[in-house]
């Protein structure tokens, strides 16, 4: 229990930035749009973030910025794809390169440069032995994903505008028949998913690492997007499956730690190959995706 309680403390900080990620584009599928540029976004907060923060010396605002970042590339993916019409998945990976580039350019300057990561602890909760040390002793934004994950459940599954915005996923044109207006709503659901983007791009530039790097983000954008097949688009199990990626990316550190004769380069690919096979084997059920996958996913609508 000793070694197991900090090993679920290090896979629930590794997975939080995962599950924020894919909660928002999440939220974005849900609506009918994919949007690939998830890697890309998650850069620029990340250098965003750690830049305001850098700069201020606030953390908060280095999250707000970051959230904000996000959701102006996500403004932009918006005007491309909901307003122009262009195709999702090109621009989506438009967006991603464009993000790569900008963010190694704007982060020029913050290479080297380091953040003191302060200690979280719940008072009293975080004394109880072993889970205190797991649970308990986590940055805020740990918490708060938990949080947005219930909340998301309760918005979808509980309410009305849950309710229009699957309804926009499965059938745009019927949901615009009834009065709805598409174009805003899929602006509304991107520029949410932007700014879950950008949390979760600001969380691995402040609190995962806390430095910038560039191309740091190191393919968590992509994993998320995996996520959303992986959850078969359910917010649940978005969390469940943001920990397992956690759970087994902190274990190649720590086997790597323990000295066992493996490759560091074949362990550091293990968490990215355990993503690729969940991802073949739910595929083989055609069904299963069919009845959870938003019917107008990836597709285009004009009102007119």
């Amino acid at each position: 229990m000793e070694i197991l309680a900090p090993l679920i403390a290090a896979s629930i900080n590794a997975g939080t930035p995962l599950m924020l990620a894919a909660l928002g584009l999440l939220i974005n599928e849900k609506s009918g749009v994919v949007n690939l540029g998830a890697e890309g976004m998650m850069l620029v907060a990340a250098i965003v973030g750690f830049a305001v923060t850098i700069n201020t010396g606030s953390v908060t605002l280095g999250f707000a910025a970051g959230a904000a970042a996000g959701m102006l590339m996500a403004g932009f993916f918006a005007l491309l794809t909901v307003w122009l019409g262009t195709n999702q998945y090109a621009t989506g990976l438009a967006l991603s390169l464009f993000g790569t580039g900008a963010s190694a350019y704007i982060g020029i300057r913050y290479v080297g440069s380091t953040l003191q990561n302060k200690a979280h602890a719940f008072p009293i909760l975080s004394d109880i032995p072993y889970v205190g040390t797991a649970l308990f002793k986590q940055h805020p934004m740990v918490y708060v994903s938990v949080v947005l994950c219930w909340a998301i459940m309760w918005f979808l599954y509980h309410t009305r505008a849950g309710l229009v915005l699957r309804a926009v996923g499965e059938s745009p044109s019927s949901a615009h028949a009834l009065g709805y207006n598409i174009r805003r709503i899929r602006l509304y659901t991107l520029l949410f998913g932007g700014a879950c983007c950008g949390l979760a791009g600001a969380y691995l530039s402040l609190v995962y690492t806390p430095l910038w790097a560039e191309g740091m983000v190191a393919g968590r954008g992509w994993v998320a997007l995996a996520l959303t097949t992986f959850a078969t688009w359910r917010p649940a199990r978005i969390m469940i499956g943001a920990y397992l990626f956690g759970g087994v990316t902190i274990m190649t550190f720590y086997v790597q730690g323990q000295g066992v004769a493996v490759a560091s380069q074949l362990l550091s690919m293990l968490p990215y190959l355990a993503t690729i096979i969940v991802l073949v084997l739910i595929s083989r059920n055609a069904v299963w995706i069919k009845l959870n996958m938003p019917a107008s996913l990836g597709k285009n609508f004009n009102p007119h």
